[in-house]
């Protein structure tokens, strides 16, 4: 009989202790979507998931880990459905339906949402939070290479995902009866037409004014650093702030 080689043992070993931390993921995933944030203690999630208490704290650091995980494991569909979906050809369309897809999930999802966005502390944010916001970043700034964004990327990203925050949690705080079915896609239209501009507006349109300027340095910005070899790391910087100027004029 061939004995177990050393690389071998510790395949094994890695396989199982994946496969305790999977089990104690989904376990205490199961606890949260049927009880809440409350109903995710440690005796709770040890005995759900069949381990010893230490064991958890030996996987994950503690409790926070865990939840970090949970809601990781939470948004894996939401963070694929967004990650492999079509592109639409217009960019703000294509914005629209990221943010129908964020509130959707928020909705139908609430304990993993409240997980994610409901308590926030600085400096703690999770990495599936973080995989989403830089997914809304790429949204936006293809609406301003487009030339369709009024205002900075940043900015632009961070208003958008307040407001949908806003929204999801304000809907999920009331009894389905008592939401206001309209409420998304009137904050949604209204967020959308405060940082893009319409898509017919041209270097033509004269009633533009300051708003075709502001796209247009927008657009250059967004598209500056494949401009690195033309420019020095000096002239960057410098463009980059007089760009910034014409953006945020009262900066």
């Amino acid at each position: 009989m061939r004995e177990t080689t050393f690389t071998e043992k510790e395949e094994i070993t890695t396989s199982r202790r994946s496969s305790t931390k999977d089990r104690i993921v989904r376990a205490a995933a199961e606890l949260l979507a049927e009880g809440g944030r409350e109903a995710v203690s440690t005796r709770a999630v040890a005995a759900a998931a069949g381990v010893q208490a230490p064991t958890i704290y030996r996987q994950f650091g503690d409790m926070r880990g865990l939840l970090d995980e949970v809601a990781s494991h939470g948004f894996s569909t939401y963070l694929r459905d967004k990650t492999t979906r079509e592109r639409a050809e217009d960019p703000v369309e294509d914005l629209r339906r990221g943010w129908d897809l964020h509130i959707g999930f928020g909705l139908a999802n609430p304990a993993f949402y409240k997980l994610m966005y409901g308590d926030p502390v600085p400096g703690t944010e999770p990495a599936a939070a973080r995989e989403a916001a830089e997914i809304l970043h790429g949204l936006v700034r293809r609406v301003a290479e487009a030339g369709r964004l009024r205002i900075g990327v940043e900015r632009a990203a961070r208003m958008i995902h307040a407001a949908g925050m806003g929204v999801v949690l304000s809907l999920i705080a009331v009894e389905n009866e008592d939401r206001d079915p309209a409420l998304s896609e009137a904050t949604r239209e209204t967020i959308l037409a405060a940082v893009t501009t319409d898509e017919t507006a041209g270097l033509e349109d004269e009633g533009a004014g300051d708003d075709r300027v502001a796209s247009r340095a927008v657009a250059l910005k967004a598209v500056l650093p494949e401009a690195s070899a033309e420019l020095t790391p000096g002239e960057r910087i410098v463009l980059s702030e007089w760009l910034d100027k014409i953006i945020h004029p009262t900066r």
